[in-house]
């Protein structure tokens, strides 16, 4: 498995903690090309060129918790061969915690749980019962994977399936 870590001078520290899994992962380093845009979506997109099958978004601030959790990136893997696109979510309804997040709109149909909106980090979380911790998404699909995070774009999260775990931390917020 290939692990491709996009890294700013700011984030020295974590290439240095990463160093531990060396033997378990395929690793590559890709310094953020600040031309692609200075956010999560430019540091994607640095990294995108890197990437062959099925891609994650992981962000290294954010750990994913307690019921569900385990196996969860590898289930939302599975699900991207039905729709594209998969996340790993915790359901939400602190309108300040989804301020701060990739905030969903969870819909559930004969048992199946399903996006039926996405935006990043919402002026107005009102609609909203979730968030994502992880995106999974299938090969074709991976050079959209920019816009679940960017600004002004229809995020691609509308209609992937969800697999629900009971807590997400984000490490990078006062809460978190």
């Amino acid at each position: 498995m290939r692990l491709v870590v996009v890294f700013g001078t700011h984030k020295l520290e974590t290439v240095s903690y990463l160093e531990r899994y060396a033997g378990t992962f395929q690793m590559v380093f890709v310094y953020q090309d600040e031309s692609f845009e200075p956010g999560i979506d430019g540091a994607i997109r640095s990294a995108l060129p890197m990437t062959r099958g099925p891609v994650a978004l992981v962000l290294p601030d954010i750990v994913v918790t307690g019921a569900g959790s385990a196996g969860s990136l590898l289930a939302a893997f599975r699900r991207t061969a039905v729709a594209g696109w998969s996340v790993v979510a915790a359901e939400e309804r602190d309108p300040d915690t989804l301020r701060q997040m990739g905030a969903l709109a969870l819909v559930e149909e004969g048992g199946v749980v399903t996006v039926g909106a996405a935006v990043d980090k919402p002026a107005d979380p009102s609609g909203y019962n979730a968030f994502w911790g992880m995106v999974a998404v299938a090969e074709g699909e991976a050079h959209r994977l920019p816009d679940v995070v960017a600004k002004g774009v229809d995020s691609p999260l509308a209609g992937a399936a969800a697999h629900i775990v009971e807590r997400i931390v984000n490490y990078n917020t006062p809460a978190g």
